[in-house]
């Protein structure tokens, strides 16, 4: 299974719909950015090749995710009523 695929299945999922996903990849197809934003992803970054270079992008996406970035309220009871349950 690759990424996009974990994702697909991740927004068709009420407990997982909401968790903030950013495909860090070294794909330059555009075809892979519109499928991962088509598909729900929260961000999309490409690696840089040197390594200086992607540990900063690291530390940088590090950074926003815990830092600035509001994710949703936590528990189920908060938002889950707004997606359909499976049977």
């Amino acid at each position: 299974m690759d990424g996009l695929e974990v994702l697909r299945r991740m927004r068709a999922n009420y407990r997982t719909k909401l968790i903030p996903v950013a495909i860090f990849t070294s794909s330059i197809e555009e075809q892979d950015l519109i499928n991962g934003y088509t598909l729900g992803a929260n961000s999309y970054v490409r690696k840089p090749i040197d390594f200086g270079q992607f540990s900063n992008v690291v530390t940088q996406l590090v950074s926003y995710w815990t830092t600035l970035n509001e994710p949703p309220p936590p528990g189920e009871k908060t938002w889950a009523h707004h997606f359909e349950r499976p049977a």
